[in-house]
Parts: C-alpha cells; sequence; structure tokens
C-alpha cells in the first residue's frame, strides 16, 4: 500500500488480514482477545488506589443514586475536578438506574465493563497503526505485551482522568501515525481537557511534526481552535452549572500542582526508585527493555546495515518521544502515584517491543557476521531469532500472570466482603425505613465505594484512627449540594475532627486485624460483646512478607514466605446506650 506525503512516496506494509498468517492475529482478532482481557480486568481487579474511590467513585455514586461522598477537591473554593468527565463516565449508569433500578453493584461492574470496551477499542486502533508504521511482526509482540501487562489490567479499567488520558492520548499517537493530523490534535484535546491536563505532553511530538517538519501552521490552529470550542466550551458550561460560578477545573489543577508553595507534596512524597519498581511491577522485563530502546536503537543504526526508512512516516526518535518525555517530567517530581504513568503505558509495551525486534536483527547480523552458511544468506531476521521473541514472550506473560494472580490473592478482600452487606438486606432483621452505619477507621482507604453498600440506607462513617489527615464527608442533602462550600475542606490536608463519627451508633464495622494495636485502633473482632462476624477474608499483611513472594505468586513458596491477616465485616449485637 502506497502514499504520497508532501511529495514522498510512503511504501506502507499491510495489514494482517484474518486466515493470512496463523502466526499473525487479524486487526478483528486482536480486538476480540483485547475485549476479553479488559473485561477481565473489570471483573477481577481491585480498587488500588483511594484517589479512585473517593474523587470519582463517590461523587458519581452521588449523580447516579442521589448520595455519595465528596472531597475536597469537589469543593467550589477549589474546584480541581471537572463533573464532565464523571458524567461522561456515568451516564450509562444513570440511564441503568433510572431503567431499572438495579443493585448499585451492578451499576459499578457495568461501568467498568464499559470502560474496559473502550480501553479494547483504543487497543485495536493502535494495534492497526502499529502493525502500518512499525511493522507486524512488533504489532504482534505489542499485542502480547499488552494483553499480560499487569499494569493495563489495573489502569484499563480504573476509573480515572490518567486512564481516560491513556484512552484518548494513545489514540491519538495512533491517528498521528496513519497521518490524520486533524484526529490526532482532537484526540490530545480530549485527553487533556476532559481527562488529565498533563496528558498534553503525549502530544508535544505530535505538535512538533505538524508545526516544525511539515509546517501545516493551518491545520494545527485550525483543529486546535475546534477542539476548544467543541470540547472546552461545553466542560467549563457544565462544570461552572455544577460549582455555581465559573470553574475551568484542569487550569485549577495545573495552578494548584505547580504553582502553589506546598503542591501534592504534602500528600506523600517517594524516593526516585519508587517508578522504577513500580514499572517493574507492572511490565516485569519489558519495562526494563522500555528504558534501553534508545541505546538499542543507536546500536542498531550503526550494527545492522539494512534499514527500512521508506516504510516510516517518522523517525523513531519522534515516534517514540512521547514516554521519555512524560518520564523526564514525573521522574523528578516529589509527589509519585502509580496512575500518574498510566497514559504511556501502551508506549512502554511498544518500546518493549521494538527493542525485542532490533535485539533479534542484531542477533541475526552477528550470527551472519561470524557464523556464515548458506541457511542465512538471503534467508529473514525471523526465519533465525524467533527463539529470542518467544523466550521474552514467555518470560513476560508468566510474570504478568503471577503478579495478577498474587494482587488479587493479597487484596481483593475489601470488595468481597463488603459485598456480604447485600446478604443482611434478605434477612427479617432489615429494615428499608431505617439508616445502617458502616463504620471504618484504619481502613478507610481500602473502602471501595458505596457502589458497593446495597440499597441507599447504607452510610459510611469514618472512626477516630491514628490517621491526622482530612477524610472526605457526605454531599448535603438538598438540589444545590455541588455548589456548597464546607467549612471543613482545606488544600493543606488538614484533620477535622467533624468528619469523624460516634462508636457507640455504628451498625457494621469494617476492620482489618494485622495484629497491631492502639487505644484508636483497638482489636475490634475481640470485643465479642459488641460485634458478631459476618464475614471474615485473609489480606496480606506487608510488612511480615517477603518483598518478593508479595509481589509475585509462585506456588508452592509463596505460602511460606508472606502472611495475612484478617479482613473482617462484623456486625453489631446489641447497640451500647
Amino acid at each position: 500500500m502506497c502514499k504520497f506525503v508532501n511529495g514522498t512516496k510512503i511504501v506502507k506494509p499491510s495489514i494482517p488480514t484474518e486466515g493470512k498468517s496463523t502466526l499473525v492475529p487479524s486487526v478483528e482478532t486482536a480486538f476480540k482477545t483485547f475485549i476479553s482481557a479488559r473485561l477481565c480486568s473489570a471483573i477481577w481487579t481491585y480498587i488500588s488506589d483511594c484517589d479512585e474511590t473517593y474523587n470519582y467513585w463517590e461523587p458519581l455514586h452521588y449523580i447516579i443514586n442521589g448520595h455519595g461522598m465528596q472531597t475536597w477537591e469537589y469543593s467550589p473554593k477549589y474546584a480541581l475536578r471537572s463533573y464532565t468527565y464523571l458524567l461522561m463516565q456515568g451516564v450509562p449508569g444513570w440511564i441503568y438506574q433510572k431503567l431499572f433500578n438495579p443493585s448499585p453493584i451492578l451499576i459499578f461492574y457495568m461501568i467498568r465493563c464499559i470502560l474496559g470496551f473502550g480501553c479494547a477499542v483504543m487497543e485495536r486502533f493502535m494495534y492497526k497503526s502499529i502493525c502500518q508504521e512499525f511493522g507486524i511482526h512488533i504489532g504482534r509482540l505489542w499485542l502480547i505485551f499488552q494483553l499480560f501487562s499487569v499494569g493495563m489490567f489495573i489502569s484499563s479499567t480504573s476509573l480515572l482522568p490518567s486512564s481516560f488520558s491513556m484512552y484518548f492520548g494513545c489514540a491519538a499517537l495512533a491517528a498521528w501515525w496513519k497521518l490524520k493530523y486533524s484526529l490526532a490534535i482532537f484526540f490530545v484535546a480530549i485527553s487533556a481537557l476532559l481527562g488529565w491536563p498533563f496528558g498534553c505532553l503525549i502530544g508535544v511530538p505530535i505538535a512538533i511534526d505538524i508545526l516544525v517538519r511539515k509546517r501545516l501552521w493551518k491545520t494545527f490552529f485550525f483543529w486546535g481552535a475546534i477542539s476548544a470550542i467543541t470540547i472546552g466550551v461545553p466542560m467549563v458550561i457544565i462544570d461552572s452549572i455544577y460549582f455555581g460560578k465559573l470553574v475551568i477545573a484542569p487550569l485549577n489543577l495545573v495552578i494548584y500542582n505547580v504553582f502553589t508553595s506546598h503542591g501534592p507534596n504534602i500528600f506523600g512524597t517517594e524516593p526516585l526508585t519508587y517508578y522504577l519498581i513500580n514499572g517493574f511491577l507492572n511490565f516485569n522485563i519489558i519495562w526494563l527493555l522500555s528504558l534501553i530502546t534508545p541505546i538499542i536503537l543507536v546500536i542498531d543504526y550503526f550494527v545492522v546495515p539494512a534499514k527500512s526508512k521508506s516504510t516510516l512516516n517518522f523517525p523513531r526518535y519522534l515516534s517514540l518521544a512521547p514516554l521519555y518525555i512524560w518520564l523526564l517530567v514525573f521522574l523528578p517530581q516529589p509527589h509519585k502515584e502509580e496512575r500518574f504513568l498510566f497514559p504511556i503505558y501502551p508506549i512502554i509495551s511498544l518500546c518493549g517491543a521494538i527493542t525485542v525486534d532490533i535485539l533479534q536483527r542484531i542477533f541475526y547480523r552477528l550470527k551472519t557476521l561470524l557464523f556464515p552458511s548458506r541457511t542465512t544468506v538471503g534467508s529473514h531476521y525471523l526465519d533465525h531469532t524467533m527463539f529470542i521473541a518467544i523466550f521474552v514472550m514467555l518470560i513476560s506473560t508468566l510474570l504478568g500472570l503471577s503478579r495478577v494472580f498474587a494482587l488479587y490473592r493479597n487484596y481483593h478482600a475489601p470488595m468481597d466482603v463488603i459485598m456480604e452487606l447485600n446478604q443482611f438486606t434478605t434477612t427479617p432483621q432489615y429494615r428499608n425505613d431505617q439508616i445502617y452505619n458502616v463504620c471504618i477507621g484504619k481502613d478507610w482507604y481500602r473502602y471501595p465505594s458505596s457502589f458497593f453498600l446495597p440499597t441507599k440506607n447504607f452510610r459510611l462513617r469514618f472512626l477516630k484512627s491514628e490517621f491526622r489527615g482530612m477524610l472526605p464527608v457526605y454531599y448535603a442533602e438538598c438540589e444545590n449540594a455541588t455548589q456548597l462550600v464546607h467549612p471543613y475542606f482545606n488544600d493543606m490536608n488538614q484533620e477535622d475532627e467533624r468528619t469523624y463519627f460516634n462508636y457507640n451508633n455504628c451498625d457494621f464495622l469494617i476492620y482489618f486485624d494485622e495484629g497491631v494495636y492502639t487505644d484508636l485502633e483497638p482489636n475490634y473482632a475481640n470485643f465479642t460483646k459488641e460485634w458478631t462476624t459476618m464475614k471474615t477474608l485473609p489480606f496480606l499483611i506487608q510488612h511480615k512478607s517477603h518483598k518478593l513472594f508479595r509481589a509475585f505468586y509462585i506456588p508452592f513458596l509463596t505460602d511460606n514466605y508472606t502472611t495475612y491477616g484478617n479482613f473482617h465485616l462484623l456486625k453489631r449485637k446489641v447497640k451500647s446506650s
């Protein structure tokens, strides 16, 4: 397939079609595998980030069901988060709720499945584009790395702006590689405005190509204006209605994170090694391969004589630049979160695939130089080096599956335990005209959201613990609740005593017994005169478990090096007077 760009003939490899080769999945076959993997993620992955719970699932629960918890970032005084983003994710759930009034947990998993499907659509587009721009072998490697990536397992169905930014940021790259500049600009705008403003970093190489290399100024500014009008203006209108004043949420977020004296660092800082370790946990050897891609590209340039520049629309240093620009910006930041790397996860897989491909060509080149024979003369490098690709795919797949199983085994208990409350609503003790207070103390950050509470008359309450930071509160029960400024919100993560609940008024209690107790964090499970156990599941005690064996499940060994505590759901026997 050929096309002309600025008078230059570009020869592009054909896309694999069904039945052409059993070793090269067609675009539709790849799409089906992506859907299967993302639906598995929707069902089995746990919520690993309390920001996802309190900043997104809780406000969404308020929009759909009329009650939910609010964080300081949604206070009109600060307005760092966008309700437009929530509405985009929540409209299907709202329609489902209005038509069928299902259990909230069904809405939760329906939204997750929709997120997974959306991610699969992005990956389908990217797979097709990678096969065209980089070759079908790299596309095949990328497909396998994506399917068994722990990072994609976690991020693909997370209700987070960084995941949303990943969908559209990588779709923008795919459109760019296919020379669809207008679509690339529009997708970057969606990623940055409706998702995460820092997602615009992915668009930097696209802008350089359009403005510097191609000098398509008119295209850039025209589609930039179209994007601002069709995306930015409606977002500002919707958010301003919800907050009751003019709000540009992405701008507020950038100002807080970049230009305030304290910024996000008050919520914790991590060393430089945090992302290096986290990258390995989520991508194992593919992460290491992606980090050395620039070095391997230089070696490839000098060692391998055969170049295929005619099949590429862009030089590799520009096509792969988003990954390294992202790392240059985020690695030095003191405040680090796993979700901050979500937008570049598919690019990590791509760089890993390119490194493997180059290693295969280098190996073949050295083999032909050191051991020339008739079998290597005129043959294709893949005929002699597929064992390298198979080895890398096998190791990365096994490590990925091991990590996924370890995560589910170690950390899924809170979601399973809280769902037991649904059983209580079927007992004679349940009264639909009573408010049931579900209390949680030190484990507040493990709460998976109000979607796991069975009905509208269950409320989450916080007990005082050793934690000394700010906690969310329920939206006020009035029509203009999103416009009210609560007096106990601040941007300094300062504790407010008014967010705590009276222990004696708790009907249920969620508690993780890890064997460490204080006056504020007693062993509630031992208070047998007050509480009865509804459900208990094992949950990993990190400080008592070996780092390797808690990170990866290794049959016959992991159980010997990991320790679990009991994650309880307790029900009060008789309320204290």
